[in-house]
């Protein structure tokens, strides 16, 4: 049995690792989020498996095991007697994202901020140096990458297996909105600032400044995605003023 990329034979020589395998269908599971993530497969298009095995040069059975992943976590439905679709997200799920993520989101910052503050945050400025430069170049799809990157990193300093696998799907479905979430945003520093303030409080050691913010944060992308009759129906605060132009 190995524990790292290298080992010792009996005789004291390193020898390296074995690489590690995946199966098929789990690498193709992650083709396909690739795809939907960034419209290359679009809301609402039908998936023919013939067509995908060609394009991935895999065969069906494999296919078909990561399609049914891809369903089971909700990227894909399945409907009986007419094939499986890429999920349309509504208002109604955009805000149900949101909320989830506001739920896991914090449950991480009060994780991070009670045992390494300063380590989340360090790490957490990396990402969002990324973001500020991407703001300063205009490149909505650098700054969405990076504002995707700040939050997975929030989620694994949690140390939480069961936060990950929550926040998996969530930030799946939050990537195939985003990009409208960027093209409404009339100020990129406005973003950069908020995820600023957010960094700030962890290493003041804030908490409840910590998840005000955060709150604030993901109801502010909320009033940029949803329209305010759909907020405010989920009891969301909103006003016209907060509806982008």
């Amino acid at each position: 049995m190995t524990s790292g990329p290298a080992s010792e034979s009996r005789e004291g020589e390193r020898r390296l690792a074995p690489v590690k395998r995946e199966p098929a269908a789990i690498v193709i599971a992650r083709r396909l989020t690739e795809a939907v993530m960034d419209g290359t497969l679009a809301p609402g298009r039908q998936l023919g498996e013939v067509e995908l095995a060609a394009q991935l040069g895999v065969s069906r059975g494999p296919l078909r095991e990561a399609m049914q992943r891809l369903v089971q976590q909700g990227i894909l439905r399945s409907e009986p007697h007419r094939g499986v679709f890429v999920v349309e997200l509504s208002d109604d799920d955009v805000t149900d994202i949101y909320l989830a993520r506001t739920a896991i989101e914090a449950a991480a910052c009060r994780i991070v901020i009670r045992h390494h503050p300063q380590r989340t945050a360090a790490r957490l400025a990396t990402a969002h140096r990324a973001m500020a430069a991407a703001a300063r170049q205009g490149d909505p799809a650098a700054l969405a990458a990076a504002d995707m990157e700040l939050h997975q990193i929030l989620i694994a300093e949690s140390g939480s297996p069961r936060l990950a696998r929550m926040a998996d799907t969530l930030f799946v479905e939050t990537r195939m909105c985003l990009s409208a979430l960027t093209v409404t945003y009339s100020a990129p520093t406005d973003l950069v600032a908020e995820h600023a303030a957010i960094i700030e409080a962890l290493r003041e050691g804030d908490e409840k400044l910590l998840i005000e913010l955060l709150d604030e944060h993901m109801q502010d992308a909320l009033r940029r995605l949803v329209p305010v009759d759909g907020m405010q129906a989920c009891g969301l605060p909103g006003t016209p003023q907060d509806r982008p132009a």
